[in-house]
């Protein structure tokens, strides 16, 4: 098969394409300031080692300096226009390569061609201040093409921005027991593949981290958010295969044909 997709959690995906691994949004921290993981072991050592990592935007949770400091010298990190000034602990990352890039730029990573897409949602590293940085979706183009969502809501234009894919990786649910503008649940992440129209879908970005202390609101919004996708998907894309995941599973989707 041309394409595997791992999940370790949250928004954290190893995909590996004609031989080259790219990672989503690295993220290896049992906890992070309020939030800790109530699901899945860590990813092992191994989870860190990639031809490229590929942080969609500026958030804690999706750019987590210590777990980028566990890449390899000379892995190829792909950022957001801006990263570098906002977030200034990316400078130390000096065995790192970074590169900045904005909707429809393209870097290519060995085999592999990846492109920027745009997102809806907030890409600045705190909920105050000005826009630095935008976020980001990506594509990885290669035997097959992988739609990396980030964090993002539904926009006007949204297929036609990021064109065909083969395989979509969708937030589906949050850290907490409500999802605020620009992201997806459940439902929405169905009505985005049925625009999208991939041939496989993988949920992510549930189900992992939730706030201490918060065990008995809503536990609902932890557990539910890949069922409910699966449910919804199957009413709005009958056409495309969903695998739901659990931590550290992988899956080889089919995608010629």
């Amino acid at each position: 098969m041309p394409v595997e997709v791992t999940w370790w959690g949250h928004a954290t995906c190893t995909v590996q394409d004609s031989g080259v691994r790219v990672l989503t949004d690295p993220l290896f921290a049992r906890r992070l300031a309020h939030l800790r993981r109530r699901r899945g072991e860590l990813p092992p050592p191994a989870a860190a080692r990639a031809e490229a990592a590929l942080v969609s935007h500026l958030h804690s949770d999706h750019l987590h300096l210590p777990s980028l400091a566990r890449l390899a010298p000379g892995t190829r990190l792909i950022v957001p226009r801006g990263a570098t000034r906002a977030v200034p602990g990316l400078r130390r990352l000096t065995g790192l390569r970074i590169t900045e890039v904005a909707p429809g730029d393209e870097v290519r990573v060995e085999e592999l061609v990846v492109r920027a897409v745009p997102a809806r949602h907030d890409g600045r590293r705190l909920p105050v201040g000005p826009h630095l940085s935008p976020a980001l979706g990506y594509v990885i183009r290669g035997a097959a093409r992988t739609y990396f969502a980030g964090d993002t809501g539904l926009f006007d234009g949204m297929a036609a921005a990021v064109g065909q894919v083969d395989v979509a990786l969708l937030p589906v649910g949050g850290w907490g027991p409500f999802l605020g503008p620009g992201h997806l649940n459940a439902r929405r992440a169905a009505q985005a593949l049925a625009s999208l129209a991939p041939r496989a879908a993988v949920p992510v970005h549930f189900g992992t981290y939730w706030p201490i202390g918060l065990d008995g609101v809503r536990p609902h919004e932890f557990h539910a958010p890949g069922d409910e996708f699966v449910r919804h998907a199957a009413r709005l894309a009958p056409g495309v295969a969903v695998h739901l995941l659990g931590h550290g599973e992988s899956v080889r989707p089919e995608v010629s044909g």
